[in-house]
């Protein structure tokens, strides 16, 4: 039984993430199309964000574990004020690529933090068991509020999109009130004055990461995965776009993608009750290769399949690895090694996006996720001994 603040704690992150991960301002690349800037300096102020987020990644997690949770993720949210305020206010590429950056940061910050409060919550309570399930619902919960803000945002477009960072900018301080009363007990017993420095807990963190082989493993499939998946997902609008998809056709595809994350995420629990990491890795791995080798077809209708396909996927894959990263990571390293598992994502990305979108340009959509689906597929069958043992640490 949970205790009154650990239950507390978990509402207060579910209500935080809704709004920190509220879709509002999906359609930025539109906005700033609006704003007179160049495709070409859209393409910068996304580069910034990676490469700041690659950066800032493991600092930001070594802050959370040596502050705490609650000033960290508060802090998120006031440079996602700062960020939607420039978008509001200034019409430069200078200012919009500082509000990247800023940008950056208010992801960097929440980025493993959530996760980790929530599970040190569960650490106290001794009901780490009951982590699976809090996963689900914090991603059920992400997974909801981004879609419903994308479509909200779908309806303001064209003309109203300044609304939407209006929007963004309530939500954040909404999710400022929220996570205000979170009290994480682990960090409460400890003194600051006993708290490690920000060099022990990086210098801890390193260690474990050098000798934990299953861990960096996970954290590499994940960033790969998630790379080759999100790739998919922001490149198929330019194939909406190509398509002249109509504004309801695109709001059915998005709603249809909602529900059927929904389902893969509340699939979780399920699942890992019921399959091996060894065998989840496996049906992971083949589910990318059999959608991404359906794009060779060239039919739409299989392409927007595979759009939803390849989604259900990468919803299924975050409390997955949540989980397995929780558990093999102490007290005290959680939200640094979180972030290390973010920045390997963010390095993964400087590298697949910008060279996908360089070959979609010369041999188109199709070919070039399908071939990614054979690239997948002969990667796979080359560490598929591998992954049936499973790296034993």
């Amino acid at each position: 039984m949970l205790s009154p603040l650990t239950r507390r704690n978990l509402t207060l992150s579910y209500g935080y993430a809704a709004c920190a991960f509220f879709g509002i301002n999906t359609l930025w690349v539109i906005f700033l199309q609006q704003q007179g800037l160049s495709l070409v300096e859209i393409g910068l102020c996304e580069s910034v964000f990676h490469l700041t987020s690659f950066l800032s990644e493991v600092p930001s997690g070594v802050i959370a574990d040596r502050f705490g949770y609650r000033p960290v993720l508060i802090l998120s949210r006031l440079m996602a004020i700062g960020h939607a305020l420039i978008m509001l206010t200034v019409h430069s590429l200078g200012w919009f690529l500082l509000a990247f950056i800023l940008q950056t940061w208010a992801y960097n910050l929440q980025s493993g933090t959530i996760e980790a409060a929530q599970y040190d919550s569960l650490v106290t309570a001794q009901a780490t068991q009951r982590y699976p399930r809090v996963t689900t619902i914090l991603n059920t919960t992400i997974e909801l509020a981004d879609t419903l803000g994308v479509v909200l945002a779908g309806w303001l477009m064209p003309q109203h999109l300044t609304v939407t960072y209006w929007v963004y900018l309530v939500a954040a301080l909404i999710a400022i009130l929220a996570i205000s009363g979170l009290h994480v007990p682990h960090q409460l017993t400890n003194p600051h004055a006993d708290q490690p420095s920000l060099r022990t807990i990086f210098r801890v963190a390193a260690q474990l990461l050098v000798t934990q082989r299953r861990l960096r493993f996970l954290m590499l499939f994940d960033a790969l995965f998630s790379a080759l998946g999100t790739t998919y997902y922001y490149y198929f609008q330019t194939v909406m776009t190509a398509q002249h998809f109509s504004g309801p056709l695109i709001t059915t595809i998005l709603l249809a993608g909602m529900a059927l994350n929904i389902v893969a995420i509340q699939l979780t629990p399920w699942l890992q009750r019921h399959q091996t990491q060894h065998q989840l890795l496996h049906w992971l791995c083949l589910g990318m290769i059999m959608a991404l080798l359906g794009a060779f077809s060239h039919f739409i209708g299989l392409l927007v399949l595979t759009y939803l396909v390849i989604n259900s996927l990468m919803a299924l894959i975050e409390p997955l690895f949540s989980n397995y990263f929780n558990q093999l990571i102490p007290n005290g390293q959680r939200a640094t090694l979180l972030s290390v598992a973010s920045m390997v994502f963010s390095l993964a990305m400087i590298g697949v996006f910008p060279l996908i979108g360089w070959l979609i340009q010369r041999i188109g959509f199709a070919v070039t996720f399908g071939s990614c689906g054979l690239l997948t597929l002969i990667a796979w069958l080359s560490l598929y001994g591998y992954i049936r043992r499973g790296p034993t640490r």
